[in-house]
């Protein structure tokens, strides 16, 4: 059976999924017709009302309650995990977090990160939404003052010249005490459960596979990524990869529950 999958091309996605999508591992008979598109393109897919829509596909947390009645959450394939957080980072050494005119880029205003700001900074409500990527040079050239970074942009901020304000992760753990989910894989719920299951298994069995043999994913991982220094993408995959990602466990699901404001059993495949 062909399935459609969406998901990002950051290195984190690519790692996980390299196996399952280059012959390494046992499929099951699944196969898998993949595209790439940016988190928000991914979130927006997801919720749109035409549309064919990807029977699997990567999703912010965030956006999750939107589409629970379409998509559910796998438990394999999150991102999610401690000092993992968005940056918030500005052009001015002297900028402060409490300064209310601050012009602030997201990537996008369906992402976890731009759902965290509004948690912990809810009086920075002057929010444009732009390509992850674009964020580090919008900011230093000044078109805002302030900007949400993820991904690959949390490790180079400082070679734009950039400060940081705040780490999001941590102002969660330190609120919380819990991980902080960020990214998910989601399933049609329209797929018979077998095949959901399935998908779920084959994906566990790819991250496994990865855990044990990085290297061979790297010329996939390398082909896709924004950031082509190794140093960045091995730190980029450390820190969002994890036993988490195998599976997401009664700590991930309570920190699921905690952001969203809901029960997670609602939202992950029975």
């Amino acid at each position: 059976m062909k399935l459609s999958l969406a998901i990002s091309p950051c290195p984190n996605d690519t790692f996980m999924f390299d196996a399952m999508l280059n012959g390494r591992i046992d499929t099951e008979g699944l196969e898998f017709e993949v595209v790439f598109k940016d988190i928000e393109e991914l979130n927006a897919g997801l919720s749109a009302a035409e549309g064919v829509r990807p029977h699997i596909s990567k999703a912010s947390y965030a956006v999750l309650p939107q589409v629970a009645d379409r998509y559910c959450a796998l438990r394999s394939g999150s991102a999610l995990g401690r000092g993992n957080g968005p940056l918030l980072v500005a052009g001015d050494e002297s900028a402060a977090t409490d300064d209310c005119s601050m012009r602030i880029a997201v990537p996008g205003m369906h992402t976890t990160a731009n759902l965290l700001m509004e948690r912990l900074f809810p009086h920075l409500s002057d929010k444009r939404a732009y390509l992850f990527s674009d964020i580090p040079h919008i900011v230093g050239r000044g078109e805002c003052d302030a900007g949400v970074l993820i991904h690959e942009g949390r490790f180079v901020y400082r070679r734009y010249g950039l400060f940081l304000l705040a780490d999001l992760g941590v102002e969660w753990e330190r609120a919380t005490g819990l991980p902080l989910p960020l990214g998910v894989i989601v399933a049609d719920r329209n797929l018979p459960a077998e095949v959901a299951g399935t998908a779920e298994r084959v994906l566990r069995r790819s991250i496994a596979y990865a855990f044990a043999h990085p290297a061979d994913s790297l010329p996939f991982v390398r082909e896709h990524a924004q950031e082509l220094d190794e140093g960045v993408i091995r730190n980029h995959i450390e820190f969002f990869v994890n036993d988490y990602s195998l599976d997401i466990g009664p700590e991930g699901a309570e920190a699921v529950a905690r952001l969203l404001d809901m029960p997670s059993a609602t939202l992950f495949r029975a």
